[in-house]
Order: C-alpha cells, then sequence, then structure tokens
C-alpha cells in the first residue's frame, strides 16, 4: 500500500516524519497547499495520513471525490496522535485499517464510525472484495449492507462451494430465499444482492488476423447462449503460437484479464476433448479451445465445449473456487 503523509505544525511534522520512517510512507511537502498537493497525488497512492484539522482535509478533498471503489483512503490524525481518524474509504479502501496501525505506532485510538465494524461485523462489500466477487448493482449492495447492520445477518445461496461463512452471514439452500446470491449464471433473482465468481475460463482458438470485433461478438453470443455472466470470466486461454496475435491481446486487454498460453505437448495431454483435425494440422495439437480452457483453469469441469465461427473457437471451462471466512473485523476498536 502506497501511503503518504502531510503534516502542517512542526510537532505535525515530526510526527509525520517518524511514521513515515516506520511505515515506509512517502512525506509530501506543503509547498503548494493542503488542496493542491492531495490532488497531485490522488490518483498515485492508496492512501493519506495527514496530521492536522480535519475540516482542513475536508475541504481538500472534497472535490477529487468520485465513489469508494476508485478513491484512496484517507485517515486524519492530531499532531500528538491520540486519536486517528478513519475519514474516507474505511472498507474497500482499507482506511480502517490503516488508522488502527497508525494509531498503534502512535500509542493512540483509532476512530472507526463504520456500523458493521463497531457491531464486529464483516462489511459485504470487503468480504465480497476479499472473495474476488464482482457486484452487478451497487444499489442492491447498499440495501444488503444496510440490512446486516440492521438485522445482524443475510442469507448467501452460492453455486460454488462455501467452506466457512463471516458472523452475519448464513448459507442457505436456494436463491429464492437469499439476500446475497453469488453464481454465474444469468437469472432473476429479485431483490437479492448478486454476486459473480470470477471462475469461468475461456479457451480461445483463433485464425491468423482475426478481428478484435469477432472476438467479442463471438464471447458475447456464447455467453448469452449459454446463460452465462461475462463478469464472470477469469481469464483467457490459449495455444503458445497464439502469443503475438494482436486481436486476441487486444480482447483480453478489453476485457481486463489475462491470457494463458500452452505449447501443444501440454494440450495434447489433456485427455476427453473434442479432436479438431484442423488443429492437428495446423499448429500440431488435438484441439485449442477445450483443452487450454480445462488447463488453465485446472479443473475437468468443461462448462461449455467447443463453439465454432468464422475465424474463432471458444469453449469454457469451470474453475474450482470456494467461499471462506477471512474474517477482517477490527479487533482494536
Amino acid at each position: 500500500m502506497k501511503i503518504g503523509i502531510l503534516a502542517i505544525t512542526a510537532g505535525g511534522k515530526r510526527l509525520a516524519a517518524e511514521l513515515a520512517e516506520r511505515m515506509g510512507a512517502s512525506l509530501l511537502p506543503l509547498e503548494e497547499g493542503v488542496a493542491l498537493t492531495l490532488a497531485r497525488h490522488w490518483q498515485k497512492l492508496d492512501g493519506f495520513v495527514c496530521i492536522m484539522a480535519t475540516g482542513i482535509v475536508v475541504r481538500g478533498i472534497a472535490p477529487l471525490l468520485q465513489g469508494k471503489e476508485h478513491d484512496p483512503c484517507v485517515v486524519v490524525v492530531d499532531e500528538l496522535g491520540r486519536h486517528a481518524i478513519s475519514l474516507l474509504s474505511g472498507h474497500l479502501g482499507g482506511g480502517n485499517e490503516l488508522a488502527c496501525r497508525v494509531a498503534a505506532l502512535c500509542g493512540g485510538e483509532p476512530v472507526i464510525t463504520t456500523a458493521s465494524d463497531i457491531l464486529g461485523l464483516v462489511p459485504v462489500d470487503l468480504w465480497a472484495k476479499e472473495q474476488n466477487l464482482v457486484c452487478e448493482s451497487k444499489q442492491a449492495l447498499t440495501r444488503a449492507s444496510a440490512q446486516l447492520v440492521n438485522t445482524g445477518s443475510l442469507s448467501v445461496y452460492s453455486e460454488i462451494q462455501i467452506a466457512s461463512l463471516p458472523r452475519g452471514l448464513v448459507a442457505v439452500a436456494g436463491a429464492e430465499q437469499a439476500d446475497i446470491v453469488v453464481t454465474s449464471r444469468l437469472g432473476e433473482y429479485g431483490a437479492a444482492v448478486v454476486f459473480r465468481p470470477k471462475n469461468l475460463v475461456v479457451g480461445v482458438g483463433c485464425n491468423r488476423g482475426v478481428p478484435v470485433a469477432e472476438l467479442h461478438q463471438a464471447a458475447q453470443e456464447l455467453f448469452r447462449e449459454q446463460g452465462l455472466s461475462p463478469l464472470s470470466i477469469r481469464n483467457l486461454a490459449s495455444i503458445d503460437l497464439k502469443n503475438d496475435e494482436i486481436g486476441l491481446l487486444a480482447f483480453a486487454q478489453e476485457l481486463g484479464v489475462r491470457i494463458e498460453f500452452f505449447n501443444k505437448d501440454e494440450l495434447n495431454r489433456v485427455a476427453d476433448v473434442a479432436v479438431s483435425e484442423a488443429a492437428l494440422h495446423h499448429v500440431g495439437a488435438v484441439g485449442v479451445a477445450e483443452p487450454a480452457a480445462l488447463l488453465s483453469a485446472q479443473s475437468n469441469d468443461l462448462l461449455v465445449g467447443k463453439r465454432k465461427w468464422h475465424n474463432v473457437t471458444m469453449a469454457v471451462a469451470r474453475a474450482n473456487c470456494t467461499l471462506s471466512e477471512q474474517d477482517r473485523v477490527l479487533q482494536n476498536i
């Protein structure tokens, strides 16, 4: 986590220097003033520790705010280090944890105001982030978060295995009973907040010079026909001979996912896949889309067998993943 520390007074600067050394953080000089310094570094750092009055910080960050998914965290500290206030992005941005860390180094008290932490509950958005789940609706997530705080529990249905859940989340057998639904399947889930697990690997074979638009069209058709959410795509996979294929690389970049490549010998060791005479002739592999997807997913679950378009073949494998408790409730509040 890249942290910048700002201070105004002489006492604050002494504390800032001590914290910077112990935390491996950067001291940010204030020749341009607080507001301009924050603006200059806002997109470059993960968090700020501001040793000054809260009002100064509020006025400085107000024009910079975009949303909790994008904003860095901000912690405000008095110059004696008695209080470390988690002011912004306490959950997703790590502000609450940073406040606790700073308070511990100063011998002071963290000031945390997020209700879930005060009540000893793991915030839904933080839990989802740690499980690598993608939320479809911010509005539904807000409602679920409020329900957790107000009632102390949420019911969870998941198509992937649940090893354990944090306090306040309770597994149920059906989606119709659930406040939270974890699934890669498209469908109607009522008022539930729907999270997409990153558990689908798309194997791709393609002709040389394939347009990126054709890859997008093929994926959209495949996922729509199979009732799958593209938000669940974890990564792409293909043969190593395509590691310089411009359209394929652009496709992965535009999806925001990585692409994994395998050589023909690795692909040929995968059993029970559809044999492609064209692939055998051109690249010496029994196939590309199916074996590449299975190898990358490290599973035998071929969810969608090979589909062919003019310049593209695709298959989808499902990787094994598990929901497990990662209890981030702050113990020293």
